[in-house]
């Protein structure tokens, strides 16, 4: 058996006796001396950061990303730049609402950020399991979140405050059905699919532009939990899909998710608009497949498990606004909100330096001009702090890195398409490719919380149901019924 190292403080100094403080006598008092000791407790009580005011409960692993399909066609990452090129990845899958001590298993959408250290710096994609989400502005986000979380009179979870917001935003509508059907309480992280969500855009070494949407297919296969196998997994385990994927992957039954794209062009999505009424950089809503094919792009594979899970998944910074060379973003008014509050968020959670953290910090070359501040690991020795100005100037094209010029359009104003935009043929298309038994469940779910709002809430949401598909709002009517609850 390999011999303990000595146990010795943060600063190296070894510690003589790490079971006894230092007294006046046997029975003390303390003395203020005994820096281990001080040292000590001063650790354990900063040893916790801020938990995620979103995403706080997590799991983590590392992989790899490998290039199956020629895609340089439409970007000129060199991730993407031949087949069977792979590059080093970093997962983090959570539940959304919860606290760090929640359930695996709630209803809740699931968080699915995903890292790529490329050799152009990181590339993070971060997403979740469902492919549109419950709002189109990020001004609601606060709002939004406020309601899933507790009571700020009760300390209690409130199905009252999240219809009310939910009924007040009908765009929520297409979310809400997939949050409350089947795929609301997946089977673990390894039997769900991850999507981007979001619309990004890809340049490739010609200037050209086209938008995309990117897709992860699990491989193991789509499994939920039902209701009540949840419940009872939220009791009996409530760490069950942590459990599942760091035990799948220590006996080397790795997870796989094939990755692939929607591509459209500038005027294919104009075409497309035109002829639905669909904003294509709405969050709320999807690009179907008949419309917009998936085209392979390579395999992502989970296979080694972190060493610490605080220095590796707790300190896990992610942000969709770290994008390589070849990728870029769209008028996607979320995304937009997103690209500036996950990095601050960071900022405030983890630190100043969270980039220099060994889970967070580029695997090729860096350099800037940003220094100082708590925990500058890498803060650019005698280099100067400051970048020089040329005085020709730096001639820039496009907004960098050869991707065109965006097109832009509109007075400068503050626009609510409440009443114009279509909230409804979406979730009514999502309720009408569900099976019998999926919308008996989708009523069932539905029934049990909305049975505890106020009269207004519930005649305002079932509403909504109606709009979508008259079959949905009966299904939930009958299904309250049940509960005698209508």
């Amino acid at each position: 058996m390999s011999q303990k190292p000595p146990i010795s403080t943060a600063s190296g100094i070894p510690v003589a006796d790490n079971q006894n403080s230092i007294s006046a006598g046997a029975r003390g008092p303390l003395l203020l001396q005994d820096f281990h000791l001080i040292e000590k407790l001063q650790h354990f009580n900063r040893e916790r950061i801020p938990e995620r005011v979103v995403h706080a409960k997590g799991s983590g692993a590392y992989g790899t990303f490998t290039v199956t399909h020629d895609i340089s066609g439409y970007t000129k990452a060199k991730l993407f730049s031949e087949v069977g090129k792979q590059t080093a990845t970093f997962a983090r899958f959570s539940t959304v609402g919860g606290e760090r001590g929640s359930a695996d298993t709630e209803r809740d959408p699931r968080g699915f950020a995903l890292r790529f250290y490329t050799e152009e710096g990181n590339w993070d994609l971060v997403g979740n399991n469902t492919p549109m989400f419950f709002i189109k502005d990020p001004i609601k986000f606060p709002d939004f979140v406020h309601t899933q979380k507790r009571d700020p009179q009760s300390n209690l979870k409130s199905a009252n405050m999240m219809f009310d917001f939910w009924s007040k935003a009908p765009e929520s509508l297409h979310q809400v059905t997939m949050l409350f059907s089947d795929r609301g309480t997946p089977d673990g992280f390894r039997h769900m699919d991850g999507f981007g969500s979001h619309t990004y855009s890809l340049i490739n070494d010609r200037g050209e532009r086209v938008y995309v949407k990117w897709h992860f297919k699990t491989r193991q296969g789509i499994k939920n939990l039902s209701a009540k196998e949840a419940g009872r997994l939220a009791g009996d385990d409530p760490d069950y899909a942590q459990r599942d994927l760091f035990g799948a992957i220590g006996k080397a039954d790795f997870p796989r998710w094939d990755v692939k794209l929607q591509v459209a062009t500038e005027a294919q999505l104009a075409e497309w608009e035109a002829r639905t009424g669909w904003n294509p950089f709405d969050l709320t809503k999807v690009w179907p497949h008949g419309d917009f094919p998936l085209k392979p792009v390579g395999v992502f594979e989970l296979n080694r498990n972190p060493d610490n899970y605080h220095a590796e998944v707790e300190q896990a910074a992610f942000s969709p606004s770290n994008a390589v060379p070849g990728m870029g973003y769209s008028p996607d008014k979320m995304l937009q909100g997103r690209l500036f509050a996950y990095h601050d968020a960071a900022l405030h959670r983890v630190g100043t330096n969270h980039q220099h953290l060994p889970v967070n910090a580029a695997r090729c070359p860096f350099h800037n001009q940003q220094r100082d501040g708590a925990m500058a690991i890498h803060n650019g020795g005698a280099a100067p702090n400051y970048a020089t100005v040329e005085a020709a100037g730096s001639n820039p094209v496009g907004l960098g890195h050869g991707e065109p010029t965006l097109a832009l359009e509109g007075g400068a104003a503050r626009y609510d398409g409440r009443g114009v935009e279509d909230d409804f043929t979406q979730a009514g298309n999502l309720f009408r490719v569900l099976t019998q038994q999926g919308r008996q469940n989708l009523f069932d779910n539905l029934a049990g919380p909305l049975s505890q709002v106020d009269a207004d809430i519930l005649q305002r949401q079932l509403g909504h149901f109606d709009k979508a598909d008259p079959a949905y709002g009966a299904g939930v009517r009958a299904a309250l019924s049940a509960r005698n609850a209508m």
